[in-house]
Parts: C-alpha cells; structure tokens; sequence
C-alpha cells in the first residue's frame, strides 16, 4: 500500500477537534496527526517523514478514483472510492462528545458500502514522533496498544476484519485488516489516544455514534454563524477551516496546522506555524466579530490580553498556544516534503520588532468594544501604554510584517503605527481607556506626515517598501481597509504592485519574492479588498470569482500557491489565507453595492 513520495499539498483536507487537526488524502490516507494537541509531534507524520513518520491507509484493493466533500455545515470529511466492481463512501471525523471535546482523541473512519461490491483494506503504522520515539505494539487483556514515547492508542472497530498486529515489519511495527463493502453495509475503524495517561478504549459503537454527534455539533455551530452576503458557501467554509485552528483549551488561534511545508523547492523557509500569532489572532477575532461569534471572540481576545501582560511589558511577536513564549526552532533528521528542509519544530521571529503588531492589537480591542462590550480595567491601563508606547517606537526601524532579518523603515509598518494610535484616540473619545488622546493625535499625525514624505514615490506613483528604496509591497494593501488611504494614492499602488508583483490573480509579497517564493495568497485577496475600497467594484468581484476557484476541492488555501501549475506550497491550512477571504468578502458586502452582488449570494 505504498503512495508517491510528497503527495501535492492541496490534496490533503483537514478535520479538527478543536485540539489537534488530522490532514487526510484524496486517496484517504492520514499522514499528519499530532497527539494529544496540535503542537506536539505527530504520531502520523509521512507528510514529513516518507520512511519513519507513519500513517493511517485507508482504501480500495483494487484501482480506484476518488470524488470527496465536507458534509455540509461542518468539518467532517466524505470520500467516495469509485472502483469497476462499486462504490464505497468513507466519512472521517475528530470526534466530539456529549459536552464538547473529548478527554482523549478519537479518530473515527466510518466505511459505508453503496453499490456492488469493494474489497477494502487499511493499514495503521505508528511513527517515530519526527524519529524522536520507537512505536512498539504491547498485547494487553484489551488488545493490542500501540505505544511511542508517552503517547499510547487503540484500533478499534466493528466488522473491519483486523488480523493479527505486526511488531516487527519492515518498515517498523504495524496493524491492519481487511473486508469487503457491499451495498447497505457498515464498517468501522477508530483510533483512541491519549498522552501520558490512562487510555480510554471506547465502544465502537458509542464511537459510530460519535460521528453523528459532531456532525450535528458541528452544524449547531453553522447555524450560530451568521453569514448573509456574496460568496456565502465559500465564506462559511473558510470559517469552519479558521475554526479548526482555534485551539479549545485557550482559545489561542494557530496560524497553520503544520510545521516546515516549504515556501520553495530551494528550502530555507520552512517555519514551524503552530503557534499563536498576535496578528493572526487579532485578525480572527475581527472577522469573528463580524460573524456575530460570541464565545470564539471573548475566549481568544481574553486568552492574548492575558498573555501579554503574562510576558510584558514588551509586545511579543507570537505566543505557544497555552500561553508560553515560543522556543528557538528545534531541528529533526528527516528528510522533509519532497526531501525539503529543515524540518523544525518553534519559530524565531517571536523576539522580533514588529511596530504592526501595536496596531492589530489596538484595532481588535477597538472592534470589541465598537460591538458593544467593556473593557476590564487592567486592559484599559494595558492599551493606554501599548499607545504610549507606540508614540516612543514608531520611528525605530523594525523588521516589518514580513519577520525579515533586516531592520528598515518598513513603510507598512508605520500604518501600522498610525492606525495604533487612530484607534487609541477612538477608544479615548469613547471613554474605554485613559491617557493622553492628544499625546495620540499628534504623534498619529506625525506619522502621516513621515508617510507622505518618506513612504510614497512619485515616480512609482505608489507607496513603497521601505524609506528609501523604490521596492514595493504588498502589505501596505492592509491600509486600505484601515482607513489609512482610501484614494488616489492606493489607488495607483493597486496598480504599480498588479504590475510588478502579480501572476494573474495571484500577487507575490514584495520585490524580488519571485525568486524567493511562491505567490502569497493572502496578498491576493488583500488587493481584492483595496479595490472595493477605493472604489473599483466590478474589478474587485472579478479578482474574487478569480481567486475563490485557487481553492482546492474542497475549499482549502494553503499558505502560497504556484502561479504556473496552481500547486500549493508553505503550511496548510493556513489561517491568514482564509482570514483574507473572509475580510474581502465581508469588506466587499459593506462597501459595494448590493445590484452588484446579487449573482454572488
């Protein structure tokens, strides 16, 4: 039951439980499960690791295409296997209690026959934890368990036909089984896990049940979700893989549910995305805020006002998901996707100097309050010096929004800046937070003039890169939306980044990425939001229809797409991708008219 080495990226959908996220093939293979959370080493991990990272096979005997959706309104995944002798439909699932969560992990794989006859086989082989561990299979009273380093699981099932487990295979210890689907039948097979405690082996059949249960949980969700605007299917898609990365026992929100994907063939860029991004969170809990989602917004706003004053006073760049700071990247020996390295495990960028990061906090605690809620005294107090603080920072050189080793004058960075104490003064005005409003709007204004006069080029007709320099980038796009610059001058940096950045719909980060990287999808969809709100309507709904269809099958964004073969590239899925969708759409629903809209609801 071998597969190509380094299956192509958008071939994987994930499923979540609201801790870790599995990542299954269109051939129904898992070959990413990090247990018990989403940050610890992966039991499953031949996405990584071809020869020692373990998988979970699933599939036909004989040759087979598959056809694969996500059961409407939620994050289950359905696979259907198409062989000559009949069709067989699989349903996949992190299984969800009565309560919520689960206290352990519960992989569940419902096997349904639908016409004819199939002969089904599956294969369940542990990894070595990035080779960190050596799995081994202990026979208890129970069955067997597999066990690697402290994390111990059970295969469980009903009429799945397991055969006896293999110790020592060649390619390390194994279990497996085979039957056949018919017509109207039923099969099950179930992975239970925990780490570093009892195991619990559950009922198959409360298991099977299990599957219905968060179906029907998760479509609960999708009935809170409230979503009434253009692209409506796409849009709640996204949001169902945004809530796949927030982190339950937290509500810290993941930027990706993997690690070291590469941004390239050359390797280098392979970061460990795992971890709680103050942007990324801010972003989220903006979009979910939108959306009317209650819980998700107070839990993640609560969890990042709370780590940040943890490790203040300096506002830190990322945080672990439980709130620490995150370690110097950690190297394995194995090889990689497609044999590219490193493959690491934390990020360095967390002591960086990002003056953005000042504004995305401000702005979401602006938004928060903008719906109607109240700030507790000890953020007030918190945001008054986070304003404060910006005034004495924002002419220091950072390393942008980009986390690039060079320190500059990143022009993006002070609109970031500028929005910082744009929303400070706001919240002043509003009486959610003390200190000096005109402190605020006099250094806001020193900022705009620093802008016009050091991050605009009149020959490029477009807001650069960088003081200084005659690049561009792509993330000055953001300030669109912020109200930074709604006019002329974004205008035609639409323009000049289409022209120098683009392939297609798809828009590279900033100059000289091209050979660095793949596109950034989330610029894409930036660009899309700052042409409905400088005014250019009927373009941006282009460039949306354009970029909706760069999803894979079942509506997923990777981190970066390839503009020549549409592959997807960096850590999958990837929240800022999505965020970006979800922002456009919901920019583009308040801002264009609604005649405009109608074929895209």
């Amino acid at each position: 039951m071998s597969t190509p080495i380094g299956r192509p990226l958008e071939t994987y959908a994930p499923i979540g439980d609201g801790r870790t996220v599995a990542l299954i093939g269109s051939d129904g293979c898992i070959d990413w499960l990090p247990l018990p959370d989403l940050t610890d080493l992966p039991v499953f991990a031949r996405l990584l690791d071809e020869e020692t990272g373990g998988c979970f096979e699933l599939r036909p005997v004989a040759e087979f295409r598959t056809e694969r959706r996500y059961v409407p309104e939620t994050n289950v995944l359905e696979t259907t296997f198409v062989t000559d002798a009949g069709r067989v439909r699989v349903t996949d699932a992190l299984v969800s209690g009565v309560a919520g969560r689960l206290p352990w992990a519960e992989l569940a794989r419902r096997i349904d026959g639908i016409e004819g006859s199939v002969e089904m086989r599956w294969c369940v082989r542990p990894g070595t934890s990035l080779r960190t561990a050596a799995p081994w299979i202990e026979n208890t009273d129970h069955g067997p368990v597999v066990r690697s380093g402290a994390t111990a699981f059970a295969i469980v099932g009903f009429d799945h036909g397991p055969r006896h487990p293999d110790p020592d295979g060649a390619d390390g210890p194994r279990l497996d089984g085979a039957f056949s689907a018919t017509a109207g039948s039923r099969h099950l097979i179930a992975l239970a896990a925990t780490h570093d405690e009892p195991l619990h082996i559950p009922d198959p059949r409360n298991v099977d049940d299990g599957i219905d249960r968060t179906i029907e949980n998760w479509r609960h969700w999708s009935r809170v979700f409230s979503n009434e605007g253009p692209w409506s299917e796409q849009v709640q898609r996204s949001a169902l893989a945004l809530k796949l990365l927030i982190y339950s026992p937290s509500g810290a929100i993941a930027a990706a549910a993997t690690t070291s994907l590469p941004e390239n063939p050359a390797g280098g860029k392979n970061w460990d995305y795992r971890h709680a991004w103050v942007r990324d969170l801010a972003y989220t809990a903006h979009a979910l805020v939108r959306f009317g989602l209650r819980e998700e917004t107070q839990a993640a706003l609560s969890w990042m006002l709370r780590t940040i004053r943890d490790h203040g006073p300096e506002l830190h760049v990322m945080y672990t998901l439980d709130g620490g700071r995150v370690p110097e990247p950690h190297e394995y020996d194995v090889e990689g996707w497609r044999g590219i390295g490193p493959v690491v495990t934390g990020n360095p960028a967390g002591d960086q100097l990002q003056l953005g990061v000042y504004g995305d906090l401000l702005a979401i605690c602006r938004t928060y309050v903008d719906a109607g809620n109240v700030l507790d005294i000890g953020t007030a107090r918190m945001l008054a010096g986070v304003a404060d603080r910006t005034c004495d920072l924002w002419r220091n050189p950072d390393s942008g929004m980009w986390e690039l080793p060079e320190e500059r004058h990143y022009v993006s960075s002070k609109m970031g800046c500028w929005k910082a104490l744009d929303d400070a003064v706001a919240l002043a005005d509003a009486g959610a937070i003390p200190g000096s409003a005109d402190r605020w709007r006099a250094e806001r204004e020193r900022i705009r003039g620093w802008i016009d006069e050091n991050g605009w080029s009149a020959e490029r007709s477009a807001y650069v890169f960088y003081a200084g320099s005659e690049e561009l980038d792509a993330s000055v796009l953001l300030h669109a939306p912020s109200g930074f610059d709604r006019g002329e001058r974004m205008s035609s940096t639409i323009d000049a980044l289409a022209d120098e950045l683009g392939a297609g719909p798809l828009l590279y980060r900033y100059s000289g990425a091209d050979a660095e990287e793949k596109t950034f999808v989330a610029c894409a969809f930036w660009r899309a939001e700052a042409l409905a709100c400088v005014g250019r309507h009927d373009e941006a709904l282009t460039l949306m229809d354009e970029l909706i269809a760069q999803a894979n099958d079942v509506g997923i964004y990777a981190e970066m797409i390839d503009a020549d073969d549409g592959s997807a590239w960096g850590n999958t899925p990837q929240a800022l991708s999505h965020l970006a969708f979800l922002t456009a759409a919901m920019t583009i629903r308040d801002v264009v008219p609604d005649e405009l809209l109608r074929d895209r609801t």
